[in-house]
């Protein structure tokens, strides 16, 4: 549980032990459930908003400042580089659409910690990046009707299809292996903006 200090700080500490302290951390972890800041049955619960804050954003800045911690312990490798933290956004951050109020938040929260992490562990040579991705075929859009798949896939200009974790991945290694690169928020999209609905 990546919003849990102490679920968190156990992970780390077992992957610590296993192959010592990380030089890479990708963060991942998120939940989109779609629901209107008023809806048909009136305001949205705030904690609705909440759980979908302490995953995507708290659950981000949990591991971020675990890790963190622990790369600044090492020794430093080439150009005095020390690790690096790679987070996921979404598009959504910066065009939301009716219905992803929560998420929209906070994955706008994930990418304004890039900037103030490459910032803050500049001196100690501890990258910070954030890959914002479309649509990509996760579980959370492959488990939608197909012919609701097409009709999505079919909004991204080029290609027209979900974007793949393997282009993710790809696109994870070319950070992790650019090191002029940082403080970036990198749009992985096919060139997409989301419309308001």
């Amino acid at each position: 549980d990546v919003s849990d200090a102490a679920s968190a700080e156990a992970a780390i500490a077992t992957a610590r032990e296993a192959h010592g302290p990380a030089r890479i951390l990708v963060n991942c972890a998120g939940i989109a459930p779609a629901e209107r800041i008023v809806g048909r049955n009136g305001p949205m619960p705030l904690d609705n908003f909440r759980k979908v804050i302490e995953v995507n954003l708290i659950g981000t800045f949990n591991m971020m400042r675990l890790a963190a911690a622990d790369m600044q312990g090492t020794d430093p490798l080439e150009d005095g580089e020390r690790g690096i933290v790679i987070s996921t956004a979404s598009v959504a951050a910066f065009e939301g659409q009716i219905g992803q109020s929560a998420y929209a938040a906070s994955k706008g929260g994930v990418h304004a910690l890039t900037i103030v992490g490459a910032r803050e562990f500049a001196k100690a040579g501890i990258r910070f990046n954030t890959i914002a991705p479309g649509l990509f075929g996760t579980p959370m859009l492959l488990g939608m009707p197909e012919d609701v798949q097409n009709s999505l896939a079919a909004t991204v200009p080029y290609p027209s299809r979900f974007g793949t974790p393997e282009e993710y991945a790809k696109l994870a290694m070319a950070m992790i292996d650019n090191v002029m690169l940082n403080g970036e928020t990198v749009r992985l999209d096919g060139a997409i903006r989301m419309q308001p609905r």
